[in-house]
C-alpha cells in the first residue's frame, strides 16, 4: 500500500534558561525590550509532522513516502529517516532557504520565547502529486498534514481531481485558516484527523455540524488525550479505545502524530477500526514517555505485553504478527 504523508519537516532547537525571565523584564521599557538569556541546555531534534507520522511507520515496518520541502542543510536528517524505512526521493530541496525551524527557550517556571522559522516549508504550494504517484505507480492515500497552507489545499484540490483517496490532517493549521479554506481541506477526505478542540474549531469555522461533516468525509478520527479515541466511519458503529497505560509522562510532544503513524499502519496491513486505533494508541504512548518525538524505541515482547494488558490476548497477537521491528536497537 502506497501511503503518501505530505506536510512539514522541522528540526527543533530547545534550549533551557536557569532563571525566571520575569527578573529581566523591566516594567517601564518593555517596548524596547533587548535582552539575551545564557542557557544552560541545548537540544536539537528531528521533528515536523510529516517527518514524524513517516518515522513512525517506517518503524513499524513500513515503506511511507514522504513529501515536503527542506533546505540543503537536510541531509543528516534525511539519512536518518531513510535508515528508519522512510523514502525520501519525493522531498523538494529549497534552493534558498533552509529546512523549516523551531527554537524555544523555557525558563525554570516553564515559561517560554520562540520563533518559528518555516523556510523552505513555504515552497511546499510547489510540490506537485502527479511526478510522486508516477514514480510509485500508484497511490493509496495520501496524507495532507500541517504545512504551507497554500500548499495543503494544493494537495486535496490535486487529490480530488486526480482521484487520489487522502486524509485530511489539519492540526495547528486550523488556527490559522479560515472557513472556506478549512471545508476545502476537508470536503470529500477519506479519513479526518483531528484532537476533541480540534474537532470543534473545525465545526466552528466551518459552519459545519458534526453531522454535516459526517456526511462529507468517509472516516472522522478524533483523538481523546488520556481517553484514547474515536472512530466513526459512515455507516458502522463508533469505535472507541483506551490507551496503554504509561510507565511516565516525560513529554507530550509528538503524541498525535505517534498515534496517527499506528493508525496509518494498520490501515495498511489491513486491520480493522478498532486494532488500528489500538496501534495508534499504544504507539502514542512510548512518544509519551520519551524526549523527542522520533527517540523511543520499540521491543517486540514489550510491545506484545503492552498491548496483551491494555486490549487482551487476540488483539496483541493480531497485531503483533504484522510488525517489523529492529528491538529497541538504533539504526
Amino acid at each position: 500500500m502506497n501511503i503518501v504523508v505530505t506536510g512539514s519537516i522541522a528540526t527543533d532547537h530547545l534550549m533551557t534558561f536557569p532563571g525566571r525571565f520575569a527578573d529581566s523584564l523591566v516594567a517601564d521599557k518593555l517596548d524596547r525590550v533587548s535582552l539575551s538569556f545564557l542557557v544552560d541546555a541545548l537540544e536539537v531534534r528531528r521533528g515536523g509532522v510529516a517527518a514524524n507520522i513517516a518515522f513512525g511507520m517506517g518503524y513499524l515496518g513500513l515503506r511511507p513516502v514522504l513529501v515536503g520541502a527542506v533546505g540543503p542543510d537536510f541531509a543528516d536528517y534525511g539519512s536518518w529517516l531513510a535508515r528508519h524505512g522512510v523514502d525520501i526521493d519525493s522531498i523538494h530541496t529549497s534552493q534558498v532557504h533552509q529546512t523549516a525551524r523551531f527554537v524555544c527557550t523555557t525558563d525554570e517556571e516553564a515559561n517560554q520565547i520562540a520563533s518559528f522559522y518555516s523556510g523552505a516549508m513555504s515552497e511546499a504550494r510547489d510540490i506537485e502529486l502527479l511526478p510522486v504517484a508516477d514514480r510509485l505507480g500508484s497511490i493509496d492515500l495520501v496524507v495532507v498534514g500541517p504545512n504551507d497552507p497554500e500548499g495543503m489545499l494544493r494537495h486535496t484540490d490535486e487529490c480530488r481531481q486526480r482521484g487520489f483517496a487522502f486524509a485530511a490532517d489539519p492540526s495547528q493549521q486550523l488556527a490559522r485558516m479560515d472557513g472556506p479554506q478549512i471545508r476545502r481541506l476537508i470536503d470529500g477526505a477519506t479519513y479526518l484527523f483531528t484532537n476533541e478542540y480540534e474537532a470543534a474549531l473545525t465545526e466552528q469555522k466551518t459552519g459545519w455540524s458534526a453531522t454535516e461533516i459526517a456526511d462529507r468525509v468517509h472516516c472522522r478520527i478524533t483523538t481523546l488525550g488520556a481517553q484514547g479515541a474515536r472512530v466513526e466511519r459512515n455507516g458502522h458503529p463508533v469505535v472507541e479505545v483506551g490507551c496503554p497505560q504509561e510507565d511516565s509522562v516525560v513529554d507530550p510532544t509528538g503524541v498525535g502524530d505517534a498515534f496517527r503513524a499506528g493508525f496509518l499502519a494498520g490501515l495498511a496491513f489491513g486491520l480493522s477500526d478498532e486494532r488500528c486505533a489500538q496501534l495508534g494508541s499504544t504507539l502514542a504512548t512510548y512518544v509519551i514517555e520519551t524526549v523527542g518525538t522520533q527517540e523511543y524505541r520499540l521491543r517486540t515482547d514489550h510491545v506484545r505485553s503492552r498491548l496483551e494488558q491494555t486490549y487482551g490476548l487476540d488483539a496483541a497477537q493480531e497485531l503483533v504478527q504484522h510488525l517489523s521491528l529492529q528491538d529497541g536497537v538504533d539504526v
